[in-house]
């Protein structure tokens, strides 16, 4: 299956309620047009903002609604940065992973490790999630499916701690990329959010360069809910970008225009299934293109 076909594939709940609404709403006319379709876009989770900015496009140009709207929803996708931030070019790259409860980073992890190994490079996992024995265990498990070495101590140890050896490991074995999967957490937990700095502290005693990069996990299937924790990591967590997963489960997968349009932070990679390649890179036009077509 070809990238676009499988996104496309993972994007059909919400294609299948979010098309057929803005169909529904494009075969009015006058006003009632426009009511009908900024209804279509909040049910299917795009945000107030995203919202509004396509509907005055809409106005303010008039013609065919749905060619505006496909436009307008690349350009919102496509604004601002995308892609890893730059930074120097240090081995390994090290990318650490946060995120609510539930929200996929250790199956994340397992796949971005996938990812990587297939494209040959040299993987490491660190299993940073100290507070969950089920995690530890569970990215051990990835690990073996990825065919990459996963650095964990037992429960309950020092997340810091793990993250700090993996790092040591990686760099002696001359690794490419660690990847460091940590506890979930809500962003009203101050305390887990301070283990997240004390990691970055402690990655950066290796060199000042690491970590070069901290993916904020997002689950599709909370709507709205995953903009408010987007706005909450990205002021405790330095995030540099976003995961949005399980959108082949849910029909609210609308909700990464109002991410992009309401918090700014780049979109990585999404998660459309289950399997180890189920996790894709993010490309707007395309994204665009599986959505509306």
């Amino acid at each position: 299956m070809g990238l676009f076909d499988h996104l496309r594939r993972g994007l059909g709940k919400t294609r299948d309620g979010l098309v057929q609404s803005l169909r529904r709403a494009a075969l009015s006319s006058g006003r009632h047009r426009y009511e009908e379709l900024e209804e279509a876009l909040l049910r299917g989770d795009v945000g107030v903002r995203a919202s509004e900015r396509i509907l005055r496009r809409i106005q303010e140009e008039g013609g065919d609604p749905w060619a505006l709207l496909r436009e307008e929803v690349e350009r919102i996708l496509e604004a601002g940065p995308n892609g890893p931030p730059p930074g120097p070019a240090v081995k390994p790259h090290v990318i650490v992973l946060v995120g609510a409860n539930g929200s996929g980073k250790t199956t994340t992890a397992g796949k971005l490790a996938a990812k990587h190994a297939a494209e040959g490079r040299r993987v490491i996992l660190a299993a940073a999630d100290t507070f969950r024995a089920a995690a530890i265990e569970q990215l051990a498990v990835w690990g073996e499916r990825a065919e990459v070495h996963v650095v964990r101590q037992e429960r309950g140890s020092d997340a810091a701690s793990v993250a700090y050896d993996a790092l040591g490991a990686a760099i002696a074995r001359g690794a490419d990329v660690l990847i460091v999967d940590t506890a979930g957490r809500l962003q009203t937990r101050s305390n887990l959010m301070e283990e997240l700095k004390k990691i970055r502290r402690v990655l950066r005693k290796h060199g000042e360069a690491y970590p070069q990069e901290t993916l904020l996990v997002l689950d599709a299937t909370t709507g709205q809910n995953a903009v408010s924790q987007a706005r909450e990591f990205q002021k405790a967590a330095e995030v540099d970008g976003i995961v949005l997963t399980k959108l082949d489960g849910t029909a609210k997968g609308g909700v990464i225009l109002a991410i992009r349009e309401e918090v700014g932070l780049p979109v990585r990679y999404v998660g459309v299934g289950e399997k180890l390649e189920d996790l894709l890179e993010f490309s707007p036009a395309e994204f665009a293109r599986a959505l509306l077509e």
